[in-house]
């Protein structure tokens, strides 16, 4: 076991969004941040202190949830809008739109094959895509309520998923039924993550708690009431000896789960906490909040290399999962509280040396999940929409030329944008008539209805087939009971006669 080192320190903090900042994840491959925001944009900030920042545009409503796939290439972000959005995070900001959800999309993530995604609405459903096809394959629809999250297991077996209806739920990905539910809620449960061994899952829940549940035997394992507020989100270490929770009390929260204790608490927010995570390596972690704020945060808590430790667990060829702390400790399920013993952190965030990066506008493609699904996504002329900033004076700089619309390209007589301190499409606009393109804009958004509609529909047939199966079984063994119900009644008949064909010669006699 590796000895404690030293207490957390910030290491730096990132301003660029207008309003909260709802969710955050690191690039596991290269050294990048992004965060989703309530100002509808996705960020991605380079950890390089002199390298630049990209804002992206393109949901129209709250985003929710991001994440970075395994292998770096792709970020997809979740939205109030009912939309999810697959980008690549280069300048050229394209996106591909997956709709098919019908109310708000609340959290989305990748599985650790980055072949599919799990996605958790306010429709009450949790649905599975698939990256490669750029399309929905299969709803879970148990839920009761709200679906706040949904993750993947580490193995892509499982999916656990949590909401307002109190309860989470284990699904199994390849019979896609409900295999396990657990309820010991006193008020919606937030969010839910599997450990990085699969063993166990943590949920927290607006009740200010966050437990520990041991899949295999159903067991809570930890308790940890250490909040004086409900809790938003939690992130394991990727060692699984540590969590750090984001609270609406305005402070993260670093518990030490080899010893089952709070061992920091750390107030660099303003308001309520709405994202944490970890790195891929655990050498740092984020925290994101209604103060408009990223905070990156380096761990200091082990002196181990977690990247080392974990290509060893990699590497194993033993059937069994790798060992993990919560399969021995603690044997019986106990609350933890907020103990004196926790060190207390507040750091001067506005005192860090570090300045506010350069942020490239990046425009929206419109791409959508229908023109993906009949495989015409190229086909179609791409349109560029120039984004508009809340703050006039707020300096901006480009990597490229843009054209610009109307008035502005006359007057501005093809100077550079950074001379100009303006911001433009990063690419040409399209040459065809507006009225044109105005009517293919309608034709997509009549087959973004259908889209919505035909999986509606795939829904409901679905459940009408389950419902008929299950009739047509009821009325099979109907006819079987009533089969041989008569069969009985018909063998008493013959023995009766038989009985009283035996008997009338005695009689006579």
């Amino acid at each position: 076991m590796a000895s404690v080192m030293e207490d957390p320190t910030l290491e730096r903090h990132f301003k660029g969004h207008k309003d909260a900042v709802t969710c955050a994840d690191f690039n596991s491959k290269h050294k990048q941040l992004a965060s989703g925001s309530a100002d509808k944009t996705l960020m991605i900030w380079n950890l390089n202190p002199k390298a630049r920042a990209f804002r992206f545009f393109g949901h129209k409503d709250v985003i929710t949830g991001v994440q970075f796939s395994p292998a770096g290439d792709l970020v997809v972000s979740a939205s109030q809008d009912k939309t999810v959005r697959l980008w690549t995070p280069s300048i050229k900001g394209e996106s591909m739109v997956f709709k098919a959800h019908t109310a708000t999309v609340r959290s989305v993530s990748f599985s650790h094959d980055g072949q599919r995604l799990v996605t958790a609405s306010d429709d009450k459903s949790v649905k599975v895509w698939s990256v490669h096809r750029q399309r929905f394959v299969y709803s879970l629809n148990q839920h009761t309520n709200w679906v706040r999250c949904a993750r993947f297991s580490p193995d892509g077996r499982l999916i656990a998923s949590c909401g307002d209806d109190r309860t989470v739920r284990l699904w199994d990905t390849s019979t896609k039924q409900c295999i396990n539910c657990f309820t010991e809620y006193g008020g919606s449960a937030t969010f839910v993550d599997f450990n990085t061994s699969g063993t166990c899952i943590a949920s927290s829940g607006a009740d200010n708690t966050l437990k520990i549940w041991d899949i295999r035997t159903n067991k809570l394992l930890q308790h940890y009431q250490v909040h004086s507020a409900g809790i938003n989100c939690f992130s394991f270490h990727p060692s699984g000896n540590y969590m750090i929770s984001g609270s609406s009390d305005s402070t993260v929260k670093i518990l030490d789960l080899l010893e089952g204790r709070l061992i920091y608490t750390l107030h660099g927010h303003k308001g309520p906490v709405l994202a944490v995570a970890f790195s891929r390596g655990g050498d740092f972690f984020a925290s994101g909040g209604c103060d408009a704020q990223v905070l990156m945060w380096k761990t200091n808590f082990d002196s181990f290399d977690y990247r080392e430790v974990l290509s060893r667990h990699s590497q194993r060829v033993s059937p069994d999962p790798p060992p993990h702390l919560t399969d021995i400790y603690p044997r019986g399920p106990h609350l933890h509280s907020a103990q004196s013993g926790a060190i207390e952190i507040s750091p001067m965030v506005a005192d860090t040396q570090t300045t506010a990066p350069a942020v490239i506008e990046v425009g929206q493609t419109l791409y959508t999940a229908t023109t993906a699904v009949n495989g015409h996504a190229n086909n179609l002329p791409a349109r560029r929409i120039a984004s508009t900033s809340l703050n006039p004076n707020e300096d901006c700089h480009s990597s490229g030329q843009g054209s610009t619309s109307g008035s502005q390209s006359r007057q501005m007589g093809g100077r550079r944008e950074e001379e100009q301190g303006m911001r433009y499409p990063l690419e040409m606009r399209s040459d065809l008539p507006m009225n044109f393109s105005s009517t293919l804009e309608r034709i997509v958004q009549q087959l973004d209805v259908l889209t919505q509609t035909v999986s509606v529909l795939e829904e409901r047939l679905t459940l009408t087939e389950d419902k008929l199966k299950e009739c047509l079984f009821n009325q099979s063994q109907i006819l079987l009971q009533v089969r041989g119900e008569e069969m009985d009644r018909r063998r008493e008949r013959v023995e009766e006669e038989r009985e009283g064909e035996s008997g009338s010669p005695v009689a006579s006699a």
